[in-house]
């Protein structure tokens, strides 16, 4: 590589440290260790829908789109703060979905059953 090569891409990776938003601050490491809460949400999609939580999913779905919003308002602005919350919110209300697709179905059984 040549010189001025090195130095640019040295100085990409020393404006990357140096960001207000880079690995050296929390507006790094947060929005990084929330796609943990995305993980369990995907992975609840093998659990029956009859075994989520109406409350936890709504909390999720509620707190990842009020944090979408703020995430673009404050300074830095953290854009990987936005789409984690984006994807948290996501999860939630796809949840939140299959508890009502479920309930819904099961009333409808029931009043098949019963004639009504």
């Amino acid at each position: 590589m040549s010189g001025a090569a090195t130095s640019a891409g040295a100085s990409r990776i020393s404006a990357f440290m140096n960001h207000p938003a880079g690995p050296k601050t929390v507006f790094f490491w947060a929005p990084l260790m929330k796609w943990c809460l995305v993980a369990a949400g995907l992975k609840d999609l093998n659990r029956p829908a009859e075994k989520l939580s109406v409350s936890q999913n709504l909390a999720l779905a509620a707190t990842g789109m009020i944090w979408v919003r703020y995430s673009l308002v404050i300074i830095p602005v953290n854009y990987s703060l936005a789409a984690v919350n984006l994807f948290v919110g996501a999860t939630g209300l796809g949840q939140l979905a299959r508890i009502a697709h479920t309930v819904t179905a099961t009333a409808v059984q029931c009043a098949e059953k019963n004639g009504t």
